[in-house]
């Protein structure tokens, strides 16, 4: 079965925590979305951080000097007062 995209994989991990804060769940059943829970948790958190180094990968000038910028901003626009260089 093929892993669920990040948007399907955090709407249903939203479905989840709704139904063990409704507190209708048995035992089994909670503990049973739990696990479901936590690998789509972890699965997105996987898919934030190959994001991240994407756009790490993307901001690397051709010297290899890397700029932290707020997400959003164009990479050689109009510097802004809080980009970093690493």
């Amino acid at each position: 079965m093929a892993e669920p995209k990040f948007e399907q994989a955090l709407k249903r991990l939203e479905q989840i925590v709704d139904s063990l804060e409704g507190g209708t769940l048995s035992l089994e059943e909670s503990l049973k979305v739990f696990e479901e829970g936590v690998k789509l948790a972890r699965l997105c958190t996987k898919r934030l951080e190959e994001a991240e180094r994407k756009v790490e990968i993307l901001t690397t000038d051709a010297a290899g000097k890397k700029t932290v910028q707020p997400f959003g901003e164009t990479v050689g626009g109009e510097g802004s007062e809080e980009e970093k260089e690493i």
